[in-house]
């Protein structure tokens, strides 16, 4: 009886890192994000309107226990 062997497949740990470092540095320049303007400081008088639950209150509240 005649053994044939299974094909071999690729198994994830043949690519280095070094290769995906540099797949990543290939591929970069093709993924350029388009700038986005900072947005503007708005004064305090101006913003009206919003509501902050209780629950969330308290826990901003609470945040300066841990040194914030």
């Amino acid at each position: 009886m005649t053994q044939y062997p299974a094909p071999r497949e690729p198994q994830e740990s043949e690519f280095s890192l070094a290769q995906l470092c540099g797949d990543g540095a290939r591929m970069a320049p093709h993924w350029v994000t388009p700038a986005v303007p900072a947005a503007a400081p708005v004064s305090p008088s101006l913003i009206h309107g919003v509501e902050v639950p209780a629950s969330s209150a308290r826990l901003i509240a609470a945040t300066s226990e841990y040194g914030a």
